[in-house]
């Protein structure tokens, strides 16, 4: 038996063009997927090698290269409050090869620097949260302060030589030991470094007075007797450091810390962003970064980009209270 043939309507004429065009695009757009990434990335780090952001860049890295499939190369640029560095990725390509590791001096600089190269709001995508290191301050033995109301005491008989050391102008050093100052009325000198591990040289060799420090690195030289912890910048004693009096119980309320987190060039595709996102949340699950972290007294900070671009705006709002309300300048 013959069935009747009848002529396509245009509908139908519509609907196969359709989904041929459909079915055509499909493999391209689950190819360019899936070849993300297709060549080695490289991840930007605005600091100096040897301090805390570098090595939790560098463990996270490890484990998030394993799950790609492809090297990822760290490339220290330190320089100018990490301006430089940042800004090196910020004029990047957006193609998913180029990323940069940020702490809080990337939101500080929004107030403290006046012509930023960059927007970093529109320059840049909040990728993800890796972890947070809590503050000591410390100073060296020679120094003769063991407290708050010693540093009250050798800052006036010092006259105002007392000095401060920071990771570099506009980091969370640098704005804590403004706040210090601040609220204890005293006068103390700014010294800027180009990072924490060159500081935390000069501090050991009694080169600066005291300094607010991550405790990672920190704790070995306090617990060997090389630097004296005056007080925890956290507002309850430390689970790190049960023993230490915080700042606060001294009667100077002033809670510090020193996050990082990674960010891509403005225009980066979602799903680069998302992709990127997942392993680095899975890399602060697995057990050599958990293990690393814990034995280093580091926080896991986890969560979406959405979470993190929020986080971002909020540690802005911040430090503009913070940097307004002391009068801080980069020439300080």
């Amino acid at each position: 038996m013959t069935l009747p043939c009848h002529p396509p309507t245009r509908r139908r004429l519509l609907q196969a063009a359709g989904a041929v065009t459909a079915l055509a695009a499909l493999p391209g757009a689950l190819h360019a997927q899936a070849a993300w990434p297709n060549r080695p990335l490289r991840v930007v780090v605005p600091f100096p090698p040897g301090g805390t952001t570098d090595f939790v860049t560098r463990l996270v890295c490890t484990e998030v290269a394993k799950a790609l499939g492809q090297p990822i190369v760290v490339e220290n640029k330190p320089g100018a409050g990490t301006v430089i560095g940042v800004d090196n990725v910020a004029k990047s390509p957006p193609d998913g090869t180029s990323f940069v590791t940020v702490a809080n001096s990337f939101a500080a600089n929004v107030t403290l620097v006046k012509k930023l190269p960059y927007d970093p709001l529109k320059d840049l995508r909040p990728v993800a949260l890796m972890g947070m290191s809590e503050h000591v301050l410390a100073t060296h033995p020679g120094s003769g302060i063991r407290s708050v109301a010693d540093l009250r005491t050798a800052a006036r008989k010092g006259g105002g030589t007392l000095s401060y050391a920071s990771f570099g102008n506009g980091t969370s050093a640098h704005l804590s030991g403004a706040a210090l100052a601040q609220q204890m009325g005293l006068e103390l000198v700014h010294v800027p470094y180009k990072g924490q591990a060159p500081a935390l040289t000069d501090l050991l060799g009694g080169q600066v007075t005291l300094m607010f420090g991550n405790w990672p690195e920190f704790r070995g030289h306090v617990q060997s007797g090389k630097l004296v912890a005056i007080g925890m910048a956290t507002a309850k004693r430390s689970a790190y450091a049960p023993d230490i009096p915080t700042l606060t119980e001294q009667g100077v309320a002033i809670v510090s810390n020193s996050w990082n987190g990674l960010l891509a060039p403005g225009g980066t595709p979602d799903a680069v962003v998302q992709r990127m996102n997942a392993e680095v949340n899975r890399a602060l699950a697995s057990p050599p970064v958990v293990e690393a972290f814990q034995k280093g007294g580091i926080a896991s900070l986890s969560g979406t980009p959405e979470q993190f671009a929020a986080f971002i705006r909020t540690e802005i709002e911040h430090y503009a209270a913070v940097i307004r309300k002391a009068g801080i300048t980069l020439d300080t």
